[in-house]
This record gives structure tokens, sequence and C-alpha cells, in this order.
């Protein structure tokens, strides 16, 4: 009898490390290294959350239109640690983002590099993206 709860515990663990796993999801599953792009306009919210945050921001397109776009970056602790802080992130702000568009969603995009209106640039980018040098 301890032997079949030992077993059941055990794969009861097994199965609960193994959980997170499977909800990350690979970029190349989602993005496209292929499709690179760099999107000028205004920030619309910034969601400071783990495992990724995620930036809102609108852009002006060239027929006068505003496509609004669901930016993934890294977690807090990341971008803390590279000199952001949830404070730098102001609605309305102007925002350079550079980074690679979605597969699935095509205003959706894995930000690499974030330029902020005074010039400041940080490297926004979550594992296991392309090598593009972005993250120095």
């Amino acid at each position: 009898m301890k032997t079949k709860i030992v077993l059941a515990l055990l794969a009861a663990a097994a199965l609960c490390a193994v959980q997170p796993l499977q909800a990350h999801h690979a970029f190349a599953a989602e993005y496209d290294a292929n499709k690179p792009i760099e999107l000028k306009g205004t920030l619309t919210r910034m969601e400071w959350v783990n495992p990724h945050s995620w930036i809102y921001m609108e852009t002006k397109q060239p027929d006068g239109t505003v496509k609004k776009w669901t930016i993934e970056s890294s977690g807090p602790s990341q971008m803390s640690r590279r000199g952001l802080k949830k404070t730098d992130f102001v609605d309305g702000m102007p925002l350079v983002v550079k980074g690679y568009q979605g597969i699935k969603d095509p205003a959706m995009a894995n930000g690499r590099t974030l330029v902020l209106a005074d010039g400041r640039s940080f490297y926004i980018g979550s594992v296991g993206g392309p090598n593009d040098g972005a993250d120095k």
C-alpha cells in the first residue's frame, strides 16, 4: 500500500514539474524571425506582469488609420535589471519598438529593443529569440 502511495505522489510531482514547461511557448512558434519590424507610435497601456510584460501601442499607418499593436517583452525582473522601471511607462508617451512580427496575429510582435522619447534604449527581448545582436 505504501508503495502505491509513494508512486502516486511521485507521478503527481512529475506532472506538476512538467506543466510549466508545456505552458511556455517557443519564439519560433509565435513570431517570424524573417519579419523584423520597427514600430513608432504611442503607448496606450503597459502590463508589468510575469512571466512576460506586455506593451500596447498605436501606430499611424500611411493612409492615416491607427493600428493597435500588442508587444510581448521580457518580465519585470529582467527589465528592471536592464534599467527600466514601471514608472518609465506613461500612457500616451511616444516610443519606438524594434522586434519581430507575429505569425498568427499580424498586430502582435515580440519586442527586442525599446527606445524612449529621451533617447534611452533598452533590450526588452525574452529568452529564445533570434541572435540578432540586440542583447548586448
